[in-house]
């Protein structure tokens, strides 16, 4: 059966796909414009088959905030609170170690690590909490610390990036999360996050993890006072940092959730603002393998959707979520592997347990094997 295309504009880019050719920044500004999304929703399945087949990719991890005490004061977050602020907490290393055991009731794979920027927290102290969880969980991949964290220890410490990433890798961290990233347009940022590292910083450091081995995750905030064309300017700033380093392994696309945050005016996104980004991200991420449908962020039934407009990965267990939730999200804050499954399944996919380097995962009821 011939392709409906509704908007005729849409036609020289299915030619584009299906003869394996790169689209443009033109081409991301027209898929971002158009009206025509079963379209574009068609090229990114397209592509998300190519690479992927049926297969739809989860794991069981366990999120780990140590703290929400943070030097920023960034309008887009309701996560982080001044070190004076009753709300506030910072577990002490015990309760890190502690809590990391919590998750591991159906044997967790990983442990993602992210925080606030605390004025008081040092680079040892991190990397004694990061040296007592290797010890305690030997199994389970650390990924820890998003790019701006990296940045702010490292001025702290009076060291390098490159520097402070050696002495992070040394204690225990595998990988990096893709937090923080937000949007890199310098307009955007200065009303947004204009406590935080700028957008060519945020690359920078990236890249200095991918040169020590280090792989990532990436992301893009979208959803508040950017424009399509700062979308594409992200997109593609992330995609020429891949040409040149091949580190990012996943690429999250996440939705601005207003609630509680300086920027309370500002509307929450439409499923069908979420699911085009998630096509536009695979249509124009094209060299970097995995994108995610974070079910937290978009809920579970339009992370089902999303799985045929280009994603072939829906996030983990999680089982404690605490920054979109302290923005407003109503969803639960984890999930169990059987429910993930029946998600993956209901939506036609096929159900793939992963590690984070995303090797098979074999499992029993207490234990798991990765399959290298």
């Amino acid at each position: 059966m011939a392709l409906l295309i509704e908007d005729s504009r849409l036609k020289p880019l299915v030619d584009k796909l299906e003869a394996g050719e790169r689209l443009s920044g033109a081409d991301g500004l027209l898929l971002y414009r158009t009206h025509d999304l079963l379209t574009v929703g068609y090229m990114a399945n397209l592509v998300r088959e190519r690479m992927h087949g049926k297969r739809a990719y989860f794991n069981v991890n366990r999120h780990i905030n140590p703290t929400d005490v943070c030097v920023a004061s960034c309008k887009l977050c309701a996560f982080g609170k001044r070190v004076r602020d009753p709300k506030a907490y910072t577990w002490s290393l015990e309760e890190v170690w502690r809590r990391a055991g919590e998750g591991l009731t159906e044997a967790a794979t990983e442990f993602h690590i992210v925080g606030g920027l605390h004025p008081e927290l040092t680079l040892d102290w991190y990397c004694e909490m990061l040296r007592g969880l290797k010890e305690r969980y030997p199994q389970v991949h650390l990924k820890a610390f998003t790019m701006v964290e990296v940045a702010y220890l490292a001025k702290r410490a009076k060291l390098s990036v490159r520097e402070t990433l050696e002495r992070l890798k040394e204690a225990g961290v595998d990988s990096m999360p893709g937090g923080g990233a937000e949007i890199f347009s310098e307009r955007v940022r200065r009303i947004i996050c204009d406590h935080k590292i700028d957008g060519d910083e945020w690359i920078e450091t990236a890249r200095a993890a991918h040169q020590l081995g280090l792989r990532s995750n990436c992301t893009m905030l979208y959803g508040h006072i950017e424009t399509a064309e700062d979308r594409v300017d992200h997109l593609l700033k992330l995609r020429a940092l891949q040409d040149g380093t091949g580190g990012f392994q996943t690429f999250i696309p996440l939705a601005f959730h207003p609630a509680n945050t300086a920027m309370e005016h500002i509307g929450t996104t439409t499923g069908m603002e979420d699911i085009r980004n998630i096509a536009v991200a695979r249509l124009l991420l094209d060299n970097i393998e995995h994108i995610k449908a974070y079910w937290v962020m978009m809920t579970p039934p339009v992370a089902q959707i999303a799985l045929r407009f280009g994603a072939d990965d829906i996030d983990g267990t999680v089982v404690e979520e605490k920054i979109y939730h302290d923005a407003g999200s109503t969803v639960t804050q984890g999930m169990r592997r059987g429910e993930l499954l029946r998600l993956i399944r209901e939506a036609g996919r096929e159900p793939f347990e992963r590690d984070t380097l995303y090797r098979p995962v074999e499992r029993t009821e207490t234990a798991f094997t990765v399959l290298v």
